[in-house]
């Protein structure tokens, strides 16, 4: 049997252990939700997943990134490095899609907060993290929209990205 202080220290271990995770959940959420296979990223802001062999163009709620393929639109200040970081979070990555209110936008796009499956990285967040994107609040999806806007604004004191760019 183990001293009563081995004792001690051991459920204070497992204690602080299990409230790291908990923690770590509650700023992280669990990538539960529809699993899919990025196949093109067409922007900032945009992609196209595999979705059980359909094919379904999936927009980012909550941010906006500069336009670069929008038709009649010129390309915007950092709409290039916008597109080149959501590639190098997703391109052909496994991801997971959260939905919100809404499922789906004017356009026939799904809407969703967009998840690596590998590793949980919070897309939509980690784009507004490092100045590649804007907050963009459209209600009713806006479960994330004052975790953006408080990204978006040390981003911008820090300089980081579109907020140095533009």
């Amino acid at each position: 049997m183990l001293p009563r202080r081995a004792l001690v220290i051991l459920v204070v271990l497992v204690v602080a252990v299990l409230a790291a995770r908990l923690g770590a959940q509650r700023d992280h959420p669990a990538p539960k939700g529809v699993a899919g296979t990025v196949t093109r990223v067409v922007d900032g802001d945009t992609i196209h997943v595999d979705l059980d062999g359909t094919d379904e163009t999936v927009r980012y709620i909550g941010i906006d990134t500069p336009e670069s393929v929008k038709p009649d639109t010129p390309v915007q200040c950092f709409a290039h490095q916008a597109a080149a970081a959501n590639a190098r979070l997703v391109r052909g990555q496994d991801v997971r899609l959260r939905f919100d209110a809404e499922r789906r936008d004017r356009y026939g796009r799904l809407l969703a907060y967009v998840f690596r499956a590998d590793d949980g990285t919070f897309v939509n967040e980690q784009l507004v993290r490092d100045g590649a994107a804007r907050p963009l609040r459209i209600a009713p999806n806006t479960r994330y929209a004052a975790r953006f806007s408080a990204l978006a604004t040390a981003a911008r004191q820090a300089d980081r990205g579109l907020w140095k760019a533009c």
